[in-house]
């Protein structure tokens, strides 16, 4: 029987241990990178989504003449296919609106409609902004 000289004999636990110990340092680092890719994500499509709706009804203003009552309105007029979720919240119920000064309190025709669209979200952006300022 041949035997095995020193340096053939495989890896040590040491050298065990530190490969495990640098894996796990790298999935840590991996993870927490692909956490923040998500919420990212999830600012940019509230951002976008924000953009659309404000730009709807602004569009519809421009062409009635007055804002829409509600957001329903806007797709029922088909200047939306749908309301979109919030990405934040998830849900499509917790959009926060603002209504419109243009009422007026002598002319009972007149209605408010909505002027404006935020985030009903309570929590902060990466850069500490509430989502709800946006």
């Amino acid at each position: 029987m041949k035997r095995q000289a020193w340096n053939e004999r495989g890896f040590t636990l040491i050298e065990m241990l530190i490969v495990v110990a640098l894996i796990g340092i790298l999935a840590t680092i991996a993870v927490g990178q692909y956490q923040r890719s998500i919420v990212k994500a999830k600012e940019a499509a509230l951002l976008e989504n924000l953009f659309v709706m404000r730009s709807q009804i602004n569009n519809y203003f421009a062409d009635k003449g007055e804002y829409p009552y509600d957001l329903q309105t806007l797709v029922d007029e088909h200047y939306l296919k749908r309301i979109p979720n919030d990405p934040i919240t998830r849900s499509r119920d917790t959009w926060v609106v603002t209504y419109s000064d243009l009422g007026n309190e002598e002319d009972i025709s007149t209605e408010q409609g909505i002027e404006d669209v935020r985030s009903g979200a309570d929590r902060l952006a990466i850069d500490g902004t509430p989502y709800a300022d946006w």
